[in-house]
């Protein structure tokens, strides 16, 4: 397909320009450094014979500890760590671990909020070849207990605000050999530690020189779980050969500088935080300014703060800072861009104008084998932007069939040898049904216009029949989220007494805002077709999300039509 730059505004290509430079200068920077550490005809010979050889975060923290000792790498509440300090700290923790028995091969869960004590955690285990297990901490029950046996880990971190979580599914855990409690935190005050449980404020006295012992090339690394709004999690598992730090790498000396101060309140078990935000900063030799947890009102006070010059956020907080009292303070900040993921395409001006930032859409995902698009500036609003090459990508419709431009079909990615090839831990079928084809498979509906620029439309998990019509739950919940007083919704199916499926909303309101159920079916009323408008309506305090804030929608359809639901055709 041609590229049909009539579609580029002026200023889009200029950006094209400085992005191609920047990419030239970043990718020179890394063969030098490469070079120096001794990894530059390594890469060569495994390239030549088709394998990966990457690296892994503790090495990259490793180099940049000697490259940059005394500058600051995280700010965290009133704390600040400068690289040599979080090097330091890493060491301490894998003698820390080390002394308790662990090793390569042996996995570690992390079962914390943000904390810097969390990224101690993360390099330390790294050090003495051991996997990682992020663990979401707001899971219970059953599907904490799963996470935590089918990832096979030995040892499990948690904070000890997370202490009766653990304790509520004891008896159901099967590997558990030892159990470290993060007492180090404010949090920690109000909460008994029992004495079976170590203490992880005992690491902190350990040596701070390397232990020497590093890890097997082939061993695992980490587990990524994904989020699991359908059916069980499953573990996305990185090698210590195959971590994609190097790819990462290269993004960062593209979009980053030097003096930047990268900003995330995401949760660290989640790839956005970790992926992005953690390692983008350290390779770029920037600084990470990092957040216990989200808070809308307090959002840009935060990002002030520290002074931060970038930050990422997702789809679903958009609307969320765009319903915040707007203030005169607005676009007084230092934000360059923002990186965003599956921004709502009617709010992307409309945010950058609020705020006086840019915003660049970044498509990609923990199971996504390493593969993205990228609007940074070079194509239309509301577009992912385009491949890099166009033979690298399919649009298939349900029978596997390409679609025609702006027909709605699941994203495909080339798998060429290794790379792009996703592989989940013990589920061999899945990681066949995945990749194994020679096309990645995203679960991910999109469309490509005229001239090759590619749009995001829903999960192809959430689509629902109504009216002989298929209907997107991903576009009714956009419109309902045109509300003024809508914060958050979900739509989803529920049992109907027809071969069709009934439409249900789940909403949270504004806070000190109020909507009725037939308002909002008047609101909606010349937003969407008449099939498409929700039969049922919920109001709800919270909802229940996963690490990435993503509402887990199987929770709320398990409940189904509850007491508390208004069903338009009982109020007609």
């Amino acid at each position: 397909m041609k590229t049909n730059r009539k579609t580029l505004t002026r200023g889009q290509k200029l950006q094209k320009l400085r992005l191609l430079t920047a990419a030239l200068r970043g990718f020179i920077r890394i063969q030098a450094e490469e070079i120096r550490e001794g990894r530059f005809f390594a890469n060569i010979r495994a390239g030549r014979s088709g394998e990966t050889n990457d690296i892994s975060w503790s090495q990259l923290l490793e180099t940049r500890a000697k490259q940059v000792p005394d500058k600051k790498f995280l700010l965290y509440r009133d704390e600040a760590f400068t690289y040599r300090q979080m090097d330091d700290n890493a060491n301490r923790i894998a003698h820390f671990l080390a002394g308790l028995g662990f090793g390569n091969g042996k996995g570690l869960g992390i079962f914390m909020r943000n904390s810097p004590r969390f990224l101690d955690i993360f390099f330390g285990a790294q050090k003495i070849g051991m996997y990682l297990v992020p663990i979401n901490p707001e899971l219970k029950g059953d599907g904490l207990a799963y996470l935590i046996n089918h990832s096979d880990i030995k040892g499990l971190v948690i904070d000890a605000e997370l202490q009766d979580s653990i304790e509520a599914v004891s008896d159901q855990l099967e590997n558990i050999d030892q159990m470290i409690v993060n007492d180090i935190e404010p949090e920690s005050d109000n909460f008994s530690i029992p004495d079976k449980m170590i203490r992880l404020s005992r690491a902190y006295t350990k040596p701070k020189h390397n232990p020497g012992i590093g890890h097997h090339r082939e061993d695992i690394c980490l587990i990524m779980y994904t989020s699991g709004t359908t059916g069980r999690p499953k573990g996305v598992v990185y090698r210590y050969n195959k971590t994609n730090v190097r790819l990462l790498s290269f993004v960062a000396n593209v979009l980053l500088k030097e003096d930047d101060v990268y900003y995330t309140y995401l949760a660290l078990c989640h790839g956005n935080a970790l992926f992005v935000t953690t390692t983008l900063s350290l390779a770029r030799k920037a600084t990470m300014a990092l957040s216990r947890k989200f808070s809308a009102s307090r959002f840009w006070d935060r990002v002030n703060r520290y002074n931060a010059t970038v930050f990422n956020t997702i789809g679903s907080i958009i609307p969320i800072l765009m319903k915040q009292p707007e203030k005169e303070t607005d676009r007084r900040n230092n934000v360059r861009f923002v990186i965003s993921s599956a921004c709502p395409a009617d709010m992307w001006e409309a945010f950058e104008a609020r705020f006086g930032v840019s915003l660049y859409e970044i498509y990609g995902a923990v199971d996504g084998g390493g593969k993205s698009i990228m609007n940074l500036g070079t194509a239309p609003v509301g577009s992912l932007g385009k491949p890099v090459n166009p033979k690298d990508i399919r649009i298939v419709n349900e029978n596997g069939q390409d679609v025609l431009p702006n027909v709605a079909g699941e994203l495909l990615f080339r798998v060429k040898g290794s790379s792009g090839n996703v592989e989940y831990y013990k589920n061999t079928e899945a990681s066949q049904k995945k990749s194994g084809t020679g096309w990645l498979k995203t679960g991910d509906l999109v469309r490509q216009d005229e001239n090759g620029f590619i749009y995001f439309v829903g999960r192809n998990t959430e689509s629902m029949r109504k009216g002989g019509e298929n209907v997107s739950a991903y576009e009714v919940e956009h419109v309902i989220m045109d509300h003024p007083a809508v914060e958050d919704v979900a739509v989803y199916a529920v049992a109907s007494e027809l071969a069709e499926d009934e439409i249900m909303a789940a909403i949270k309101l504004v806070d000190r805002q109020a909507l009725t159920a037939e308002e909002l079916r008047q609101f909606l009323k010349d937003k969407l077709a008449r099939y498409a408008i929700p039969r049922y309506v919920r109001f709800v305090a919270e909802f229940p999300k996963t690490n990435s804030h993503r509402i887990i929608k199987p929770l709320l359809e398990k409940e189904g039509v509850t007491q508390d639901t208004w069903d338009a055709q009982m109020a007609s």
